[in-house]
């Protein structure tokens, strides 16, 4: 194995921040007071119950991704908008040190916002590490206004969208429009670590 894949898998097995909960239920906190959004109104917005989403606020759960994806489209912004952190200073720069990894209690998957915290442009940068033979699924519908590419770094890659399968290798790249649900799945022996660059259709319709 070589020293590549050994950080890999040393990535897809550590433990985040302890922080990371706190920092998701301060932005879902925020994001419902400036939308004047009830616990209520967001969970039937979302499907999530509303036990969860007061759980989720006092940073007392561990949400899936799959949870934290339905709450992104309750709220009207990209998954990566829930990682946000609120109390930063770096302005335009992001320093690999400062990036707090999160794990999805379910899948196992690891991801990192790259994006500088203060950015408030219309794309994201994302990186993000898929155990072997792990997956993860998103509900993704049409009322989102959003446009994915995804990069493999290493690894493999097979990303549903829709009833459309593709297979990706190393170094190769996909563009999709996040409207029907989309699933990503890793069929290799060993970590798949991959970029995710998403950003509004059009400025204007931009959800972040």
């Amino acid at each position: 194995m070589d020293i590549k894949s050994s950080m890999l898998d040393e990535a897809a097995t550590s433990e985040p921040d302890s922080n990371v909960n706190a920092r998701i239920a301060t932005c879902v906190r925020a994001l419902r007071a400036q939308q004047s959004l009830s616990l209520e109104a967001l969970a039937a917005r979302c499907g999530v119950s509303r036990s969860m989403l007061s759980l989720i606020e006092r940073g007392e759960s561990s949400p899936t991704a799959s949870v934290l994806d339905r709450l992104a489209v309750g709220l009207g912004v990209s998954l990566a908008a829930l990682f946000d952190r609120h109390d930063d200073s770096s302005g335009p720069l992001s320093r690999r040190v400062d990036r707090t990894p999160w794990r999805d209690p379910q899948s196992g998957y690891v991801r990192r916002n790259i994006s500088p915290p203060a950015h408030t442009g219309s794309f994201r940068i994302v990186e993000v590490i898929l155990p072997p033979r792990a997956h993860v699924a998103y509900e993704n519908g049409p009322e989102l206004a959003l446009h994915q590419q995804v990069w493999v770094q290493q690894g493999r890659l097979d990303v549903t969208v829709g009833s459309e399968v593709h297979r990706l290798s190393e170094d190769d790249c996909l563009a999709m429009q996040l409207n029907e649900p989309t699933m990503f799945s890793n069929p290799g022996r060993r970590a798949a670590r991959y970029i995710v660059v998403v950003g509004a259709l059009h400025p204007r319709a931009s959800r972040d």
